[in-house]
């Protein structure tokens, strides 16, 4: 039960990691990796911004093998919360919001339009500074109530 726990805990503590990874590094010192994002080139499915994927993953597989190779308490669950955490995001980011590939296209729950609400506020802003909406599967309020 406890491993279970740990990987539960894990995954809502990264929502917090992601936000401040996306303000503070994303939309800062590694800019140059993010900004391609934000100004999309409709030739190209891959962008710079796609490294942060592997940047990412090597925390989440970092722990797994310290837990499965070193036996080292509590690594292997948070690992895989670190790794669910990062499939989720791909399902929600990369396919349902950016639809990188066509599927999940509509729906009417209201989550997920607030999702998509609060990310397209954040790619208004082109620039690194002046963002908003850092996170990703928690949403404020307001993006529920807009039409």
């Amino acid at each position: 039960m406890l491993f279970v726990g740990i990987i539960i805990v894990t995954f809502f503590l990264m929502e917090g990691v992601a936000w401040a990874a996306h303000k503070y590094i994303m939309h800062g010192f590694l800019w140059h990796l993010h900004e391609d994002h934000h100004t999309k080139n409709p030739n190209s499915f891959f962008e710079k911004n796609d490294y942060f994927f592997v940047i990412f993953a090597v925390p989440g597989m970092a722990c797994i093998l310290l837990g499965t190779i070193f036996s080292i308490p509590y690594t292997l669950p948070i690992g895989l919360g670190i790794t669910i955490y990062g499939a989720a995001y791909f399902f929600v980011h990369e396919i349902f919001i950016h639809q990188r590939f066509k599927v999940l296209r509509n729906t009417n729950l209201k989550y997920f339009k607030a999702i998509r609400r609060a990310h397209k506020v954040h790619h208004k802003h082109l620039r690194k500074e002046d963002g908003e909406c850092f996170g990703m599967l928690w949403v404020p309020l307001k993006y529920f109530s807009q039409k």
